[in-house]
């Protein structure tokens, strides 16, 4: 009998060409994945990899597999969100990714009641950002999803996965204390033209987002410094080495020398939650998603 840990192995392995990169995404050791294909090839009795270069190469009889893996483990979620919700108890686990500011001001409160409610329910959190956690999501390594995209850069959702909408967010800008904009009760964005950025590591979403936002208004975009954490960013701000995109959600202190100016239009990202839908019936996915409604309902970020 085909061993399911093997077949998600085989499939980690398909989509991202290495036993290494596979390893990552199922967040286990290399030496360990390689241990679970090589069971697989025996009982299988073919060959399922060929080397290619740094990477692997799936025979044919290992693609015919991965087609039928896919629907299988669909099966195997669907069959096993019916039993959880003939047993009318929300347990079991669940396995989450959420970019940071949401892991802090949505996932911690939703996750605390949670506990409460229902304590044979066992959560895991991963701070992860959204360019990572889809395609987790996407091959069922994910339970669920919470992501963010900006309002005019929606991501792409395959119609496997259900996209549930959780709020809206606004974003200001913080430049130092002393920028001659920094008393506006609002600025425009090509009022800061000549101004150096502070933004995310290139090649980020967000990253990407404010390049393309910029050049979309004829400013070639400086930018100066990069961070991942907002916390940084401010500080460098605080410095005077820059201005930086500073959304609400999750908003922490904002640092002496720092002021914080709305921008006009706005700039608004979207907060989701995803599953793949094959879990919906799953009563752990209906009541995480309920905390997180209760949690965008008694504070909201909207523009």
């Amino acid at each position: 009998m085909l061993d399911l840990q093997r077949l998600r192995a085989l499939r980690a392995v398909a989509a991202h060409g290495s036993v290494t990169a596979a390893a990552d995404a199922l967040y286990l050791t290399a030496s360990a994945v390689s241990q679970q294909l090589g069971k697989l090839e025996r009982e299988v009795g073919q060959k399922l990899l060929e080397r290619q270069g740094r990477g692997v190469r799936l025979t044919d009889a290992a693609e015919l597999l991965v087609g039928y893996t896919d629907r299988i483990l669909s099966l195997v979620a669907a069959a096993e969100a019916d039993l959880e919700s003939k047993r009318g108890v929300v347990h079991g686990n669940l396995t989450i990714a959420a970019f940071a500011t949401a892991s802090r001001d949505l996932l911690a409160p939703a996750l605390r009641q949670l506990r409460t409610e229902h304590p044979a329910l066992t959560i895991g959190l991963r701070e992860m950002e959204p360019d990572d956690a889809l395609p987790l999501a996407i091959r069922g390594s994910l339970d669920i999803a919470v992501i963010d995209a900006w309002r005019d850069a929606p991501p792409f959702v395959p119609n496997t996965l259900v996209q549930d909408f959780l709020q809206t967010d606004c974003a200001d800008i913080a430049l130092p204390a002393e920028h001659p904009l920094a008393n506006r009760r609002s600025v425009e964005l090509r009022e800061l033209r000549d101004q150096p950025w502070i933004s995310w590591p290139r090649g980020s979403m967000c990253h990407d987002w404010l390049v393309s936002t910029l050049r979309q208004i004829d400013v070639e975009p400086h930018i100066a410094h990069t961070a991942m954490e907002h916390a940084t960013q401010l500080t460098l701000v605080a410095a005077g080495l820059g201005a930086s995109v500073l959304p609400r959600l999750g908003r922490g202190a904002i640092p002496d020398g720092v002021r914080v100016v709305p921008v006009q239009p706005a700039l608004v990202r979207e907060v989701f939650a995803i599953w793949r839908k094959d879990a919906t019936r799953r009563p752990a996915i209906a009541a995480l998603i309920d905390a997180l409604r209760a949690q965008t309902t008694r504070a909201k970020h909207d523009p």
